[in-house]
């Protein structure tokens, strides 16, 4: 029989893995358990549509895992493992219904020559905010990549108010609870320059209006422009492989098609885990549960801190999301212009207030009438994704209600997600037709994931949320799950949380797990 691992892993999403990779980098025996047929939870690539097509199921952005403090302590070794990334100098775009667009890339001079031709005010706003980024963003960065403990963020408060002062630090503190409609409406004064940027808010449940929200628009327009976008290289898949060669590499296992049952624990410690199957896994050191916070408490039966448990209970998630891959004959033929072919994302989000009222929709379990369409044109970056000459779409249809209670439109009368996908899916469709003329029939071959499919894959997607819980300022910095458990631990001894519902919370920065992982073997 062989000896029980040091730690046991629920679930093999990019947080656990980093964890795990970690740990077994500091001499850590790990074993990590995955319910799914393949590891990676929603960042996976597959042939979803036909034969030779690689769509990315959920994550297609790796520029947050290229740019991590996981990525930088491990490159060399990922890169020896296969991970490669396909970098995109034409990074985001909007379109508008004028037949117009604006879009970001990493030559600063042509965005702010684009923004000009809309409103030399908002250049000008643009090249400030350019000018003062990279001050700005090592303070932030270290906000976002700090564990949430008193003296680190003692220190940091301290440094930024030795590089900022007084005031600086409280203008900081503003930006960081304004909402993106409050914050762009302050800055710019051309309403597509606002929507080109608010549209970021949408991928991290920040509608317009939402406090908190304006530092995500900020950072992708900033950090697109400054360090570009990175796609993984053949699909998004080849950090996950990378990640479990790391593993497999230093002794440990992943393994597929194994659902735990429920965390096993006596005496206020947890001791191992059970699958469906009732085969029992010790551990010596730790368990670590990459979950969702309300299947941490059903697996493990509860806690002895009450507060805790409410905590996990009442947990928020944001709104769902429809994903429509598509084999294509060709690119979008956009009509606001051939440059827009070049563009890893083209964003159909015209307004803010067209955002607002998608999000109000949705929350109210509606179907939008006007859904954010976030268009994915991997192959203008990575073209061996599909056959010589064709090419895969992305579609992100964003908000969508986990559950239908209506249509917003009244045309879609059914309200399970099974009868409901093709209708919808085909309302996402015109949106992009109205754009880009011809599409439909480029198409080769079609697959819908609504977000009840995401959930059955991936129970973390409760709803179809791809961030596994709202980010708004009551779940998230040290509210995230809940006050006094940002840093992973919980009320079991030896039992730890990962994942996008911890601290840093959603992204593809494995910024949970490393952090963890650095916790309990060191740096």
């Amino acid at each position: 029989m062989s000896a029980a691992p040091d730690a046991v892993i629920i679930g093999s999403g990019h947080n656990s893995l980093a964890c795990a990779a970690h740990l077994a980098a500091k001499g850590w025996k790990v074993a990590v358990y995955e319910k799914a047929a393949v590891p990676g939870g929603a960042v996976k690539t597959g042939e979803y549509t036909c034969p030779g097509f690689r769509h990315d199921w959920a994550a297609m952005n790796l520029s947050l895992f290229a740019g991590s403090a996981f990525h930088q302590a491990y490159a060399e070794e990922l890169s020896g493992h296969g991970l490669a990334f396909a970098p995109a100098s034409d990074c985001f775009a909007s379109v508008f219904p004028d037949q117009t667009w604006l879009g970001i890339g990493t030559d600063a001079a042509v965005n702010t020559a684009r923004i000009a031709q809309v409103n030399a005010a908002d250049a000008k706003t643009w090249e400030d905010l350019s000018a003062e980024f990279p001050a700005r963003a090592e303070i932030l960065f270290a906000l976002l990549g700090s564990p949430i403990k008193k003296r680190a963020f003692a220190s940091l408060g301290w440094k930024s108010w030795r590089q900022m002062g007084a005031e600086g630090v409280m203008d900081l503190g503003q930006f960081l609870v304004s909402s993106p409609r409050s914050w762009l409406e302050e800055s710019f004064q051309s309403p597509k320059v606002r929507a080109l940027l608010a549209a970021w808010g949408m991928h991290l449940d920040f509608a317009p209006d939402v406090a908190g929200g304006a530092l995500f628009p900020y950072l992708e327009g900033q950090v697109n422009q400054a360090f570009g976008m990175v796609l993984g290289q053949g699909g998004a898949d080849g950090m996950i492989k990378a990640m479990v060669a790391m593993i497999e590499s230093r002794g440990g296992s992943v393994t597929c098609g194994a659902e735990v049952a429920r965390i096993q624990h006596s005496g206020g410690r947890a001791t191992g885990v059970e699958l469906a199957d009732g085969t029992r896994v010790e551990a010596k050191r730790a368990v670590i549960a990459n979950v969702a916070p309300a299947a941490m408490l059903r697996l493990t039966g509860g806690t002895p801190d009450k507060r805790y448990d409410r905590g996990l209970e009442t947990f928020s998630h944001a709104p769902g999301t429809m994903m429509i891959h598509l084999a294509m004959e060709d690119l979008p033929d956009w009509a606001a212009g051939e440059d827009l072919k070049r563009f890893a994302y083209v964003h159909m989000a015209p307004s803010l207030d067209q955002m607002a009222r998608t999000y109000a929709q949705a929350k109210a379990g509606l179907l939008p009438d006007e859904p954010v369409i976030v268009c994915g044109q991997p192959t203008a970056i990575d073209p061996i994704r599909a056959p010589e000459g064709k090419h895969v779409l992305w579609l992100q249809v964003r908000m969508v209600p986990g559950q239908i209670k209506g249509d917003a439109a009244g045309q879609i009368t059914v309200t399970d997600w099974t009868e409901a996908a093709q209708p919808m899916a085909e309302r996402a469709l015109d949106i992009l037709e109205t754009y880009a003329p011809g599409t439909r029939a480029k198409i080769l071959g079609q697959h819908i994931v609504t977000p009840a499919m995401l959930e059955a894959d991936n129970p973390n997607l409760v709803g179809g949320d791809q961030v596994c819980g709202s980010h708004h300022l009551n779940q998230h910095f040290m509210f995230r799950p809940l006050r006094g458990f940002a840093d992973g631990s919980t009320p079991i001894r030896d039992l730890y949380h990962t994942g996008a519902a911890v601290w840093p919370g959603a992204g593809t920065g494995a910024g949970a797990g490393y952090l963890l992982g650095q916790k309990l073997a060191g740096a």
